[in-house]
């Protein structure tokens, strides 16, 4: 899954990494180490630009909600609950089925955590102790540096208590598009512990190749029941690298680029 992830990248960098046309400086949002759900994020997505005579897309640069809220939701509550959308039913989910095929877009990230339980504190569940499991988190992203381009969906929804001019009448939400974990040995595994994805955790957020973005953000890609589901497979393995860092990234409230410091090993009382 995506439950938490690191966005250092500034709006200048991502406006030439991803060819941007359109960004609106109140748009910008400061790097953040500890993306959690319901926050406001950047994403890349193709789209005319309102009220434009031109009705081509245009790539831009948005800030939008973690956290999609359908079009027919009658409120927003169930937002922090649609932060991920499988990727092996996305086409058939009414949540997300129009988004798929309609509002695709990529969130810019580092790199994203995943927690892993330990083996002690697991077996402390096994034998029915109510002990709370200490985790260690990783830190995934590309072994070679760049961007890890996650793929998404986004929604629009009108809350229907404001007027039409009110600035929040309309919320612009999204999702990360998570799937299968790479069962593949990583491209640069840490000293000790896991030697693939899937041994950290069974999902994780899909990878858009720089090869594959132009048709995934191309809104007149509509075929949801062929091509679009081709650029769903999961990326070449060996692609990514893994390391611990320290248990601070588990409080939402810690931020800072010290969370990415790569530990030479697990805190004491964890796994991997």
């Amino acid at each position: 899954m995506c439950g938490r992830y690191a966005a250092s990248r500034g709006p200048e960098d991502l406006v030439e990494l991803f060819g941007i046309e359109k960004w609106e400086p109140e748009d910008t949002l400061a790097p953040d180490w500890n993306v959690a759900p319901t926050k406001e994020v950047l994403v890349v997505l193709d789209r005319p630009l309102k009220d434009a005579s031109d009705p081509r897309p245009v790539r831009q640069l948005r800030k939008l909600k973690w956290g999609l809220v359908p079009s027919w939701a009658p409120n927003p509550d169930g937002a922090a609950r649609m932060i991920n959308a499988r990727a092996e039913t996305l086409h058939e989910k009414p949540s997300f089925r129009r988004p798929f095929a309609q509002r695709r877009c990529i969130i810019p990230a580092d790199g994203y955590y995943e927690w892993v339980t330990g083996t002690d504190e697991r077996q402390l569940e096994v034998e029915g102790k109510r002990k709370r499991p200490r985790k260690q988190p990783y830190f995934v992203l590309p072994a070679d540096g760049s961007v890890f381009a996650m793929a998404g969906v986004y929604e629009f929804w009108r809350d229907r208590t404001l007027p039409d001019a009110h600035p929040l009448a309309w919320w612009v939400t999204c999702s990360v598009i998570t799937t299968e974990a790479e069962t593949a040995p990583l491209g640069v595994a840490p000293a000790e512990g896991p030697r693939s994805l899937a041994d950290i955790h069974p999902r994780m957020p899909l990878m858009l190749t720089p090869d594959r973005w132009d048709a995934w953000l191309d809104p007149a890609n509509t075929d949801a029941g062929g091509g679009l589901r081709e650029l769903l497979a999961a990326p070449p393995g060996g692609l990514m690298r893994a390391y611990p860092v320290s248990t601070a990234v588990s409080n939402v409230r810690n931020n800072g680029p010290e969370l990415l410091t790569e530990l030479e090993a697990p805190e004491e009382g964890t796994l991997f």
